[in-house]
């Protein structure tokens, strides 16, 4: 920021500015410079303005679902380029100034910010193609005013809450794209940010408001763990985000969708292995992008033959990518501001690499550790290891960086060891396995064809429906006689 003294940023409560006694400073990810004092509020707050959340569902109700549709348009613009006012004392925080302030806190290049900035202004742009695909092209007036006719039917759907809390992370500022659709869906929203990213969705509220959406419709809640808990204990619905050891409480409890490690997926199908060499780029795609940070980035490549070939081509192709100055508009590697997460995450690579049936292909390319730093930061280089049993520790997981396992796994058996995973890219032609494909719950997404994972349509639906999860189609039957008398 070019101020001198250090920007406060306030929690919204119904989207008023609230200074809080308990704050926190937010450093820089080099851990050299205090960012910005953020006020910290506790659980009871957060409980006691849930319980008040019915007034904002009011403010929005003023609206239709087409005029809030109108509003995210012109929020697309202001998010994406205009001076929003940021913190207690509504600083004009430019384009830039945000792009500045989230790699610093996040690790994330410049050019990766800039990139989840416009998918996040996609999103908002094209707003009504969203809300449209989640309800299967429902006229948004039925949410308006309860009840319609379309497609041959007398038609009401009624929200199944009264707001939708959401407790986000921060190594993807794109992931804020997930809970955008509940404004214009009428669902006033309950955030907590992540700990190093409270700034993307803090400016997204900026330019909704300024676009025109009633301010009560947002609550922005920087919190501790119990904070978190109640926001998704005591919202009707909540989004949860995390690993596996942040959303394990929470499974099963249908009032919370759970976005948690994505596990996603290459699929090499038999009839397309002898030409994995035209498909490389789509793999490393899917490895790479967004820094690896995604949980949609491939975590694993599953063939049925040439798998030594395919991992010692990714290896070479992946080793390109290097540390770069946060700035560089080349830099595609995200820096972590945490080292000793860093430093943990390939301890565990390495205490995998110990055991029997697994190789590391990357470590010839590299020349060097896997972990280092540069430019201030602690970077984890591409990683790609080569599995001989589906079973291995670091077959089927993910990390924070360009990792991916390779796996000969014969094609009739793939379905029956991949587990749940979040995006699937299945490379074939094979339409009596396509059906199996698309036969299988424990795929999410299923991008079929030379489509990287991380290829996303957003009028489909991501880690499930939000409109699903939002509303209920209530039964209704009308006397057509009586009605017209």
């Amino acid at each position: 920021m070019p101020q001198d003294s250090v920007l406060h940023l306030p929690a919204l409560r119904r989207g008023v500015p609230y200074k809080s006694l308990d704050t926190v400073l937010l450093e820089s990810a080099e851990g050299d410079t205090s960012l910005a004092e953020i006020s910290v509020v506790n659980a009871g707050l957060i409980r006691r303005d849930i319980l008040s959340v019915r007034s904002a569902q009011r403010a929005l109700a003023n609206s239709s679902c087409r005029e809030l549709i109108e509003i995210c348009g012109r929020a697309a613009d202001l998010f994406l380029s205009a001076p929003l006012p940021v913190g207690l004392d509504d600083r004009p925080q430019t384009a830039e100034d945000y792009i500045s302030v989230l790699s610093a806190c996040t690790g994330l290049p410049h050019r990766l910010c800039r990139s989840n900035m416009e998918k996040i202004a996609h999103v908002l742009r094209h707003m009504e193609t969203v809300i449209r695909g989640l309800s299967r092209d429902l006229n948004p007036e039925i949410l308006d005013q309860g009840l319609g006719h379309q497609f041959g039917l007398d038609l009401s759907f009624f929200p199944v809450t009264d707001c939708l809390g959401v407790v986000l992370p921060s190594n993807s500022p794109g992931v804020n794209s997930l809970w955008l659709p509940a404004v214009p869906l009428k669902i006033p929203v309950i955030l907590k940010p992540g700990r190093e990213d409270p700034w993307t969705p803090y400016r997204i509220i900026q330019a909704l408001t300024a676009a025109g959406c009633p301010r009560e419709a947002f609550g922005f809640y920087p919190t501790d763990h119990e904070g978190a808990d109640s926001v998704l204990q005591r919202s009707g619905r909540s989004i949860v985000f995390g690993g596996d050891q942040t959303v394990r409480r929470y499974r099963g409890n249908p009032r919370i969708q759970i976005h948690g490690a994505g596990r996603s997926k290459v699929l090499i199908g038999a009839d397309m292995a002898d030409q994995w060499p035209e498909f490389i780029d789509v793999i490393v795609e899917s490895i790479a992008a967004n820094g690896g940070r995604s949980c949609i980035n491939a975590s694993s490549v599953w063939t049925p033959a040439y798998a030594d070939d395919i991992a010692e081509a990714l290896a070479e192709r992946l080793s390109v990518i290097r540390p770069r100055a946060s700035q560089d508009p080349e830099a595609t590697l995200a820096g972590f501001t945490n080292s000793a997460t860093a430093k943990a995450i390939n301890a565990l690579i390495d205490q995998g690499l110990d055991t029997a049936g697994v190789s590391d292909l990357s470590a010839q390319d590299r020349q060097e550790n896997r972990c280092v730093k540069a430019f201030g930061q602690t970077f984890l280089l591409p990683t790609i290891v080569r599995c001989q049993r589906t079973n291995h520790p670091l077959a089927n997981t993910e990390f924070l960086f360009p990792y991916a396992s390779v796996l000969e796994v014969p094609q009739d058996q793939m379905l029956s060891h991949i587990g749940p995973s979040l995006a699937v890219t299945a490379i074939t032609d094979d339409r009596a396995w396509t059906a199996e494909l698309l036969r299988s719950e424990d795929l999410e997404r299923l991008n079929l064809g030379k489509l990287p994972t991380s290829v996303v349509q957003w009028d489909q639906p991501h880690e499930g429906n939000l409109f699903d999860f939002l509303y209920r189609r209530r039964a209704v039957q009308r006397n057509r006689e009586t009605a017209a008398g």
